[in-house]
């Protein structure tokens, strides 16, 4: 048989060939789970088969009230129920989700509304003031949907009516309007420069779903992880965790605001054995609670500088067991991290702690990893030593910054490697990986 026997007859259709989207995690989940708590929120839980019924009533009144395909819909709210619906509610209507950051200024939110042309925006009552100084600097103010979480703090209600009269009028029964291409944008988040405006970081339903099966295989997350939400789900789309672990069938535990004491109650009430968080939160942890310990083992990504060896001794001596990655939104996520290697648990205490966060290697599905010299680009030696500007390669790579057609911006004429855009923190990372190999 010759090679061109292979060129007729094995075209793609609609059997073989679907775009890839992280949106048929829902479904799944609710099909093959629908009893099995999907999120709980202080004392409310729903299942998978009532999640999956809000999403889609989210979905079809997004699209009742004119959104159109490739729309921004923004959504400014805590770790709540009505965050993580919007993660497959508005995508589901064909639009484009943009996660705001709830820690912004006016000026700030009033930017990203402005730039990332919104259409919608879902606003919890807790930032109600913010957002009504935000609007007042926009021409063309987008419509506003009152999020009255139970869980918020009292806030005015500024919008034209509130998420759960909206979700009310939608139908349960819509079937969606599915990417007809997976390179069609999924999200659209913004991430602050050292200098200039933030710019928007637009995430392809590609991407995002590679991302969500990447964080799932690189964490070895098990089947119906409990997850805690310590760390923000307007970040990166929490790393895609909103994806990863419905695909997993987990339960998503909200938790609105963050503290030791309100993590630690999590975990013992809800049995979470999951979480990401930032070095601040493994510091708190240790903090408030250096003496305690917990009943079960609990897992924790973090990122970032990696916390003081002190922290990680106290929190692991507690049962958490830490893994340190790094990542940027411009990847969708973290698919660089510290691989535990064969050996290292023979060593001495002491020096696993300073092993652990360092970090280097790329995960399995994402396709590549180099550090190049900063003026020319070229590969540095690999002594996991040598100062260098990180370059990465792969499909959650973004699809590029929103509005903003600067070939730099976009990729870099390095073999396809697009290079990191925060150089300092990336020179830092790698100049502590130990995972690159020494020559």
């Amino acid at each position: 048989m010759s090679v061109k026997s292979y060129a007729t007859g094995l075209d793609r259709c609609e059997a073989n060939h679907v775009p890839l989207t992280p949106l048929g995690f829902l479904d799944r989940a609710a099909l093959v789970h629908p009893q099995r708590v999907a999120v709980v929120h202080g004392e409310l839980t729903r299942t998978w088969e009532q999640t999956r019924e809000r999403c889609y009533r989210l979905a079809s009144a997004l699209v009742a009230r004119g959104i159109e395909p490739g729309d921004t819909v923004s959504v400014l709210a805590p770790n709540t129920p009505a965050m993580l619906e919007a993660h497959f509610g508005v995508p589901l209507a064909g639009a484009v989700l943009n996660a705001i950051n709830h820690r912004l200024d006016a000026e700030g939110v009033a930017f990203i509304l402005r730039h990332g042309e919104c259409r919608l925006l879902l606003v919890d009552r807790e930032f109600s003031a913010v957002v009504a100084a935000a609007l007042k600097k926009l021409d063309d103010p987008p419509s506003v949907i009152d999020i009255e979480d139970h869980l918020a703090p009292p806030g005015e209600c500024i919008g034209e009516t509130d998420y759960e009269s909206l979700l009310a009028s939608g139908d349960p029964s819509f079937a969606g309007r599915w990417p007809s291409d997976e390179w069609q944008p999924i999200a659209l988040n913004y991430t602050s420069g050292t200098t200039g405006d933030p710019k928007g970081v637009v995430v392809s339903h590609r991407g995002t779903y590679l991302m969500s099966l990447l964080q799932n295989t690189n964490w070895a997350v098990p089947r119906a992880p409990r997850y805690l939400w310590t760390l923000p789900m307007f970040h990166a789309n929490g790393w895609c965790f909103t994806w990863a672990i419905t695909a997993a069938a987990g339960t998503h535990v909200c938790l609105r605001r963050v503290s030791a004491e309100a993590v630690l109650r999590a975990i013992d009430l809800h049995q979470v054995d999951h979480f990401c968080a930032a070095p601040i939160v493994m510091a708190m942890l240790a903090d408030a609670a250096r003496h305690t310990k917990l009943s079960r083992p609990v897992r924790v990504l973090t990122a970032g500088s990696p916390p003081p060896i002190a922290v990680l001794d106290a929190v692991m001596a507690m049962g958490f067991e830490v893994e340190h990655v790094f990542g940027i939104t411009e990847v969708s996520g973290t698919p660089v991290s510290c691989v535990w290697q064969d050996g290292w648990d023979d060593l001495p205490p002491a020096d696993q702690g300073k092993l652990r966060v360092r970090q280097g290697a790329r995960a399995a599905m994402f396709e590549g990893l180099m550090v190049g010299d900063a003026d020319t680009l070229d590969p540095v030696i690999r002594d996991g030593k040598t100062v260098g500007e990180l370059m990465l390669r792969g499909n959650t790579v973004m699809m590029g910054y929103f509005k903003n057609e600067s070939p730099r911006a976009r990729h870099s004429p390095v073999d396809g490697f697009a290079p990191a855009t925060s150089r300092c923190s990336m020179k830092t990372a790698m100049r502590r990986s130990p995972t690159v190999p020494r020559t």
